[in-house]
């Protein structure tokens, strides 16, 4: 008998309030050494002294607290999956390649290495394998998202001889279809994968360096590896607001599992994330309200880009407020109170009856990897800084995706995560180009990009011209009698090459692969205006942005060059 380590998955936990609570709570009972409770995971961590405490008596603690259950028993010591059955290391192992995170730069690059015949070790905490894209990113949101259409379109018609009927939303269901699917992709596209892979092995626990070749996961099992990949992605940056803490906010983690729908909600950032859910969740039912402390959503992209957006955000009743800083919260009965400096520096208070959620950007995962024991270098932000070649300033160590200071995109970090393993092992060096990189903001209408766009031109130096095309000028956004947004062409007026392209229109991402490719090629806009496209397709309007470099398409009849 004596000290041991005990992991407790926790039901009921929505915030950092929650965890904190639970924390003093249990540390506060005899034989108990100290405890962290991770609210976003729903891992328990409790140290007790097992001739004062026992495990049963830990888990009675546990389920004594407010609403909170321990849902089953989450012991990691250090147990080890590997195609066969689980076993306990607790000796130094060595491998060619450590992979320190489990979500899609990991995996990337666990498929990498097998196919190199490299023995490697996965370690991965917090969230589950697959990381934050199939757990709580891109899946929940996009099936959370075209839910949130479908009932659109069944409140709304563009045609005045339809008349529509509205949706009956069953939330509860809706939220339990999504946690259907991200579990079978999980399985799917990433357990599945590797299952049959004879030189990885995948382990759950906490690493850190203690040298440029070893970690130590768990604080007891060290492991050694040749070169080590850094993989451990991002999460919500939470801002330093008095209260905040103590009111229950939620996450993007937290609230696409709430089964019961918000009363409504106040969204804290108006970037990607947070205008996604914005209209996601309007759409299900849920009454919506945005504040930013900049003049404008997206603030990364150009005004005529958010004056669209905004503008559709508005007529669908989402309140937004623009340039106001939220300084403090405060718990009023089941409200939450807002106090914020107002625009023209007056404070005014909000209430909300709902849900806080907070969408303030991200942070890469490196707190907890002993980065000081090795010496490496970090952005001002705290990124992972690595050169194109995915290499750190330490020999064997590499770094990909969400951690690195590189575009945060699932997409991204799986070439990045497959890049590092081949440069780390093999002679060639291969580098990532993202200056044709595409990426999409799934709003109604969607906003995607690929390139520079006429900012980011004009500071380079470079020659430019842009071309605006409005969709009123599109057949089949005419068809469609939805003609929201424009499609926007940047050229180099040198060499007549495409160099950017920026799309605000329904179903826009489906443009941009297009856009992406004539850049990374070096297409001209002549060649985009004078090649073929299919009559009433959206794509069409790629050629006809392209014509308006040097003609009035309204005065061109339908299929004319």
């Amino acid at each position: 008998m004596g000290n041991k380590t005990i992991h407790l998955n926790i039901d009921g936990m929505t915030c950092s309030g929650c965890s904190s609570r639970i924390e003093k709570e249990i540390n506060a009972k005899e034989g108990v050494l100290g405890s962290a409770v991770n609210h976003e995971t729903g891992i328990g961590e409790f140290t007790i002294d097992t001739n004062k405490i026992d495990k049963e008596k830990l888990i009675d603690a546990v389920n004594g607290i407010g609403d909170y259950s321990v849902i089953n028993e989450a012991e990691k010591d250090t147990a080890v999956v590997s195609n066969s059955e689980s076993t306990i290391i607790n000796d130094k192992s060595d491998y060619d390649l450590i992979i320190v995170g489990g979500g899609s730069a990991a995996f990337s690059a666990a498929i990498e290495a097998e196919g190199l015949g490299l023995t490697t070790l996965m370690v991965n905490a917090g969230l589950d394998f697959g990381g934050t894209c199939v757990n709580v990113g891109c899946v929940p949101s996009k099936n959370l998202i075209r839910a949130a259409e479908t009932v659109y379109h069944a409140t709304h018609s563009n045609f005045k001889g339809i008349k529509t009927k509205g949706a009956d939303i069953d939330f509860k269901q809706v939220i339990k279809d999504k946690k259907a699917l991200v579990a079978e992709l999980q399985q799917q596209k990433y357990m599945d994968v590797v299952s049959d892979f004879k030189n990885l092995t995948l382990l759950n626990g906490w690493a850190k360096f203690v040298g440029a070749n070893t970690i130590l996961v768990d604080e007891k099992d060290t492991y050694t590896a040749t070169n080590i990949l850094i993989a451990t992605g991002a999460t919500t940056n939470i801002p330093n607001i008095e209260g905040l803490e103590d009111v229950g906010f939620l996450t993007n983690v937290s609230l696409f599992d709430l089964e019961e729908k918000p009363e409504s909600l106040t969204i804290m950032g108006a970037g990607y994330i947070g205008l996604e859910i914005a209209m996601a969740y309007n759409r299900l039912g849920v009454k919506v309200r945005i504040i930013e402390f900049t003049n404008r959503p997206l603030r990364n992209q150009t005004k005529d880009i958010t004056d669209v957006l905004e503008a559709q955000m508005k007529s669908e009743g989402i309140e937004f407020l623009p340039n106001f800083r939220a300084f403090k919260f405060e718990k009023d009965g089941d409200s939450t109170i807002i106090h914020c400096n107002c625009p023209d520096g007056s404070t005014t208070q909000l209430i909300e009856k709902g849900k806080i959620l907070v969408a303030t950007g991200i942070k890469p995962n490196t707190s907890r990897l002993g980065l000081e024991n090795i010496d490496i270098k970090l952005t001002k932000r705290g990124h992972i800084l690595v050169n194109e070649k995915m290499e750190t300033n330490i020999p064997n160590i590499y770094a990909a995706g969400d951690v690195a200071n590189t575009p945060a995109f699932v997409y991204t970090a799986a070439k990045e995560g497959s890049i590092a393993v081949n440069n780390a092992f093999s002679m060639s060096k291969n580098s990532v180009d993202y200056s044709s990189l595409p990426w999409v903001v799934f709003t109604d209408p969607q906003i995607a990009g690929a390139g520079m766009d006429e900012i980011e031109a004009e500071a380079k130096g470079i020659p430019f011209e842009v071309s605006k095309l409005d969709l009123i000028h599109v057949p089949r956004a005419l068809a469609a009698q939805d003609t929201r947004g424009f499609i926007k062409l940047i050229r180099n007026t040198e060499t007549d090459k495409l160099i950017g392209a920026r799309v605000i229109a329904p179903e826009g991402g489906e443009l941009i692969q297009q856009l992406s490719t004539a850049i990374k090629f070096g297409i001209t806009v002549k060649d985009l205006a004078e090649s073929f496209y299919p009559y009433l397709t959206l794509s069409e309007g790629i050629k006809l942005a392209a014509i308006t470099f040097g003609k009035d398409v309204s005065k061109l009849s339908c299929c004319a060059s």
